[in-house]
Parts: C-alpha cells; structure tokens; sequence
C-alpha cells in the first residue's frame, strides 16, 4: 500500500486527483479494514471458546482446537459473503 497517504496530500498532478484512483484507495482501505475485523473477531471467538485458563503456552488439543474452530470461522464467513455477494449481484442486474 505504498504511496496511498501520499497521493491524498499532494492532490495528485495540478492538486486534482483522478476520482478512479481515489474510489481504488477507498476500496483497498475498505478491503484491508474488514480483514483487520474478521481476524479480531475470529481470534475473540475462538480464544473465549477454546482456552479456559491462559498461560504461557497452549497444549496439542489446544492448538488443534483453535486451529478448527478458525477453519470453521473462516468457512461460515466464506459462506456468508457469497451469498452476500450473489444477493447484491441480483439486485444490481435488477436495476
């Protein structure tokens, strides 16, 4: 993402930004803020689910269950989104 924050405060050439360029910035700040999200909650979830007392370590059933329960997180949140998407692909070609 080099050269995003710079763009924004020069303005571009002649102080005006091509406003293709800046709907792609937002895009990939949008991309990388909902990345951001679903890892904080998929940690949330699977550490308040698996580990019941933290320490300095996890054990081999620990370690297996945490990595299930993030690919089962990572399949729901798959899943939602296609439909989501497939649902705004219709109501798009609708219009």
């Amino acid at each position: 993402m080099e050269g995003y924050g710079s763009d924004f405060s020069s303005g571009g050439a002649g102080g005006k930004m091509d406003s293709g360029a800046i709907m792609e910035q937002v895009k990939v700040q949008i991309a990388v803020a909902n990345a951001q999200e679903l890892l904080q909650r998929m940690t949330d979830k699977c550490f308040k689910s698996v580990i019941g007392k933290p320490g300095s370590n996890l054990d081999n059933s620990e370690q297996k269950c945490i990595a299930m329960c993030m690919d089962r997180y990572m399949d729901c949140w798959n899943t939602v989104s296609r439909a989501y998407n497939s649902r705004l692909q219709k109501e798009r070609s609708r219009i």
